[in-house]
């Protein structure tokens, strides 16, 4: 039998006051700075650069160069990890990503590092230190860093100029790999992503790293390190580069951070890097970002946090007791959001009868979808990548959709996202089944011979309550997430279609995710000349409202407009389109699509370090 809601609620009370640990939490947003710079670290757009472009000098640099040659940036308050009472050192773990692109015509740099350092002020000039703490100048410091190291330097033990390493209190390694023998090129130029755990317990630091944003399997480099005789009671936490005789960008993309007791169950999985969460601005509930402002006190601060729980706890417990029976009523009245989850390869396997070729429903370049059931969410579409023509896609699709689509969307025009796995070498998305397939079908399916198929042709206000729900979707995507969801390859083969045709966005293998900005993307029109009524559907055989048919037709002629300042905001083509605002102006003949060079070099530079990947074929999948 499971135990009540009540009684959970008091052992959460109990596992609380009982906690050895204070546990910390941080996110670094560009939005709100929480990160000290040091050197020439500087932020750019919404990244961090840590070192800048300089001259390579075959000496170093000479006393009027701008450029110091390294860059750190810090988390602005500094963090307890030692309990001196008890010896005990806090466990961490920590997620980031970075890329290192070298300056034209120069060598790479030192690299860079992952940075835990009892004196923020702490740097070592030398060449090959990567702007780390100077043990000669501070004896008494601690530090503990995992290089990402360019430079080889047999001197300090480098094995290579390509590795990564551990270090404790001094620049050579306690542990060290070669990155090219573990599928890494930290030259690449490539977005790396990297996670790294310590275990108290165990005594264990674990270091992983890829290109996807789905953690590997094993990690690159571990090593049994006991931080409890290393660490000082507060410690700073950050990214430290130098770049020496060489030049290139250190650039940090993301990252959070959280330390924990020994508790195992303190550790919270927390997968989702791109989360959508609902602008406060709106109405809607879809989902909440809770951000914590850690001020500058220490102990007093700390101590407090038994109580505050206990406070919010008891609460918690109370306010069940009060709404309990009112609640039971409205979740039997209506299905709860579920978060989607990890789903074993053999629970996949077992929805599509083995990936049973009877229950494909779509093909593309990068997949292959089936339809399926799950006994705990019903009928499903099991979207199966193929990792064969992954080289050919210049990215992983399967990370692009599962980071997009674990920012937990909700609207009722998107094709809700059920679960995932990533077991060996499948990996697969779980979507909702919708029946009647993408709206392609019906658009360009010809009558078939045999009597008995079913040939359906939609109707005139059908269609428009199809655009109007794709609208919707984009306004949601594009307005009323904090974080704007560019879809990139809205086309009628992935406007998916439920029981009672409504239409649900899908497909979101090129998604772009960005802060909120006028960024747009689209195709040119593709009505021929003349009048505009002349690109109707003969299928509808004239049952339409003429007047609502110009309007959906140069809405969509406008929205095509090779000149995207001419565009109007998806809000604004409703408002056309229901004939709330009068029907835009569009030039006698088709314009024509001219592309100029507006880009200075530095602003070229800039946009180099965004790190765009061309796109791939997208599957026509049935949903």
């Amino acid at each position: 039998m499971n135990p009540s809601p009540p009684f959970l609620l008091f052992f959460y009370l109990i596992l609380l006051l009982t906690q050895d640990f204070p546990a910390f939490s941080l996110r670094f947003s560009p939005s709100q700075p929480n990160l000290t710079l040091y050197g020439d670290a500087f932020f750019r757009g919404h990244t961090i650069s840590l070192t800048q472009q300089q001259p390579c000098f075959p000496t170093p640099s000479p006393p009027n160069c701008s450029s110091s040659g390294l860059g750190r940036a810090l988390y602005v308050y500094p963090i307890k990890f030692l309990e001196p009472s008890t010896n005990t050192t806090a466990s961490f773990s920590c997620r980031f990503s970075f890329t290192i692109i070298a300056s034209p015509s120069c060598p790479f740099g030192d690299g860079f590092a992952f940075l835990i350092t009892s004196n923020a002020d702490s740097f070592a000039f030398s060449n090959g230190f990567l702007g780390l703490p100077d043990p000669g100048v501070d004896p008494h410091g601690s530090f503990i860093a995992v290089e990402f190291d360019t430079s080889f330097d047999p001197i300090h033990g480098d094995i290579n100029d390509n590795h990564v390493g551990i270090d404790v209190n001094s620049i050579v390694s306690v542990a060290s790999v070669d990155a090219i023998s573990r599928g890494i090129d930290l030259k690449s130029g490539r977005e790396m992503m990297v996670w790294i755990e310590y275990s108290d317990v165990l005594k264990l630091i674990r270091v992983w790293v890829g290109y996807s944003r789905v953690k590997p399997k094993s990690p690159v480099l571990s090593a049994r390190i006991d931080l409890a005789g290393k660490f000082k009671e507060y410690m700073h936490v950050g990214f430290s580069a130098s770049n020496a005789l060489g030049s290139a960008f250190h650039i940090v993309e993301r990252w959070k951070f959280r330390t924990f007791g020994s508790h195992p169950d303190a550790v919270q999985e927390d997968d989702d890097w791109l989360v959508c969460f609902e602008n406060p601005r709106t109405n809607h509930r879809y989902g909440l970002d809770v951000r914590v402002s850690v001020v500058g006190l220490r102990i007093p601060f700390w101590s407090l946090l038994p109580g505050l729980a206990t406070i919010v706890v008891l609460t918690a417990f109370i306010a069940y007791s009060l709404i309990r029976g009112k609640k039971r009523t409205v979740c039997e009245g209506g299905g709860l959001n579920r978060v989607p989850g990890r789903l074993s390869l053999a629970e996949i396997k077992s929805a599509t009868s083995g990936f049973n070729e009877s229950t494909i429903v779509g093909h593309g370049a990068s997949a292959t979808v089936y339809r399926g059931s799950i006994p705990t969410v019903g009928s499903v579409a099991v979207k199966r990548f193929d990792r064969a023509h992954w080289p050919q896609c210049n990215r992983n699709p399967f990370t692009t959709e599962f980071t997009t689509m674990t920012g937990y969307l909700r609207h009722k025009n998107l094709v809700q996202f059920q679960g995932w796995c990533s077991e060996g070498t499948e990996t697969a998305l779980v979507f909702e089944y919708l029946p009647n397939g993408s709206l392609s079908d019906f658009l360009h399916k010809k009558p078939s011979s045999d009597p008995s198929e079913e040939f359906i042709v939609l109707s005139w206000k059908q269609r428009v309550n199809i655009i109007l729900g794709v609208a919707s979707a984009l306004t949601y995507l594009h307005e009323e997430c904090e974080r704007q969801i560019i879809h990139r390859d809205v086309k009628t083969c992935n406007i998916m279609l439920d029981a009672e045709f409504n239409a649900k966005l899908g497909d979101f293998g090129l998604a772009e995710v960005y802060e909120h900005s006028s960024m747009l993307a689209g195709r040119n029109a593709t009505l021929p000349a003349g009048k505009v009524l002349d690109g109707v559907d003969v299928m509808l055989k004239e049952e339409f409202d003429a007047e609502e048919m110009e309007r959906v037709l140069m809405v969509g002629m406008v929205c095509s407009h090779p000149d995207c300042d001419k565009r109007p905001r998806v809000k604004e083509a409703v408002r056309i389109i229901r004939g709330e605002a009068p029907l835009p102006v569009l030039p006698a003949r088709r314009p024509l699509l001219r592309i100029q060079l507006t880009m200075d070099a530095e602003e070229m530079i800039a946009d180099s370090l965004g790190g765009e990947e061309l796109p791939w074929m997208t599957p026509k999948s049935h949903f």
